[in-house]
């Protein structure tokens, strides 16, 4: 079968669980597919949407894999049957429950890479002045400010002038040859420094997620989709040995939240875990680098390595290219770097960018959404180029009455889906 030139369709499935240490066992991978693969009960279609569930069900807690307690299955399969399509093959990656999910579907006229691993869009706001008497008058008094918005808003820092973003690309633009890749290694790590950490979900969240921008002085270069690593301080309890390294996508463009490309962000839920005995959280029990990273100050120093990855890279060559990104709670993390690439900075392929970006986000509740205020913006500036849906766990109904998981709200859609997929 030839592939064809130009990637036209790109479905990408990512989940909250990409904090494993990089050296998770190889054999637990492919399971999905192969599981997928064997199953030939029902139609390739509803098969691949049911496998979809699998991999990218409502993941609203996870566990750290430190953590020594057993992590119960998370992902829900999709049971909604789907008509009789084209012919899609999806070969997942999961490198067990605590890894990256990595999708890609398959089609007769064209291939859509996926692996695991965002636009911020500042707000602008409108300034309304009044306009002057031609005769004296008293002073207006100063309108009322704004509240404050809520925990679950988090907006970059506003940029003093407009730049364009051209000085991080590869030439031309598109071109992957020169990414970089494990630059920094276990045993010559980077440090960086913590510019801010700031909880970015409301109180009525599961969980707490916090947005860390780091400071790398323009001396970790990365590129979008690639996922930097974490060596957490202090040693292992079992044999005193340094802790191993977890894996996070990296929730930024290359240039950064500031637009300086010295900087990069996380995003990063704190992992604990209730005892039932003891009727409350566990310390002893918690995700250690998760918890490290979201009490970090300001000035902190983090031990880092990579940057890792390079299968989660977008196909810039053709503008023309459908992204569709299919995420649970922090999963969203390189989707929050694709699309500040193409819908908030000033880069060619911004400029070059025809395509229509769809991101699938599925949380607990309208509390735990994840840089809706960004998301709203872009879809408000880009409307024909990007496009949002939120399943909402606990707020929800998926159409047979129960609760609405990210695949219930992906199987709303199969047949766009799909036609995008078959058209290559």
């Amino acid at each position: 079968m030839k592939f064809a030139a130009a990637f036209t369709s790109l479905l990408l499935v990512s989940t909250a669980e990409a904090f494993a240490p990089v050296n998770a066992p190889q054999n637990v991978r492919y399971n999905v597919a192969l599981s997928m693969a064997a199953d030939k009960t029902t139609s390739k279609r509803k098969r691949a949407l049911k496998h979809l569930g699998k991999i990218a069900g409502a993941v609203t807690t996870v566990a750290i894999a430190t953590s020594t307690v057993p992590v119960p299955p998370a992902f829900a399969a999709a049971s909604k049957t789907l008509k009789k399509g084209k012919q899609v093959k999806e070969v997942v990656e999961e490198t067990s429950t605590f890894m990256t999910v990595l999708s890609a579907l398959k089609t007769k006229k064209a291939i859509g890479l996926a692996a695991g691993a965002y636009a911020a869009i500042a707000v602008a706001g409108e300034v309304f002045g009044g306009s002057e008497s031609e005769e004296a008058a008293p002073p207006v008094p100063a309108p009322v400010p704004a509240p404050a918005p809520p925990a679950a808003v988090i907006t970059p820092e506003p940029v003093a002038a407009v730049v364009k973003q051209d000085f991080l690309e590869a030439e031309p633009y598109w071109d992957q040859s020169t990414i970089p890749v494990n630059v920094y290694k276990n045993k010559t790590p980077f440090t960086g420094k913590v510019v801010s950490t700031k909880r970015i979900v409301g109180p009525k969240a599961t969980g707490e997620t916090c947005h860390i921008i780091i400071d790398h002085d323009g001396d970790f270069p990365y590129w979008e989709g690639q996922s930097w690593g974490v060596i957490p301080p202090g040693t292992r309890e079992k044999d005193g040995k340094p802790h191993s390294v977890r894996l996070y996508s990296i929730a930024s463009s290359r240039y950064g939240d500031d637009m300086s490309g010295k900087t990069g962000s996380l995003c990063v839920r704190r992992a604990t875990y209730w005892c039932p005995e003891l009727q409350a959280e566990d310390p002893a029990k918690k995700g250690i680098c998760s918890n490290f990273l979201c009490d970090t100050q300001p000035g902190d120093e983090v031990k880092m390595t990579g940057p890792a990855g390079k299968v989660m890279l977008m196909p810039e060559e053709d503008p023309s290219t459908d992204y569709i990104m299919v995420a649970t709670g922090t999963g969203i993390a390189p989707y929050r770097g694709f699309i500040r690439r193409l819908f908030y900075e000033d880069t060619p392929a911004a400029s070059a960018y025809k395509g229509e970006a769809w991101l699938f986000l599925g949380v607990a509740n309208s509390d735990a959404l994840l840089y809706d205020d960004e998301f709203q913006e872009a879809k408000k500036k880009f409307p024909d180029n990007f496009r949002i849906d939120y399943a909402l766990s606990r707020e929800q109904e998926n159409k047979k009455g129960g609760k609405m998981y990210i695949q219930d709200k992906v199987e709303e859609y199969a047949d766009e889906v799909f036609e995008k997929l078959s058209n290559g």
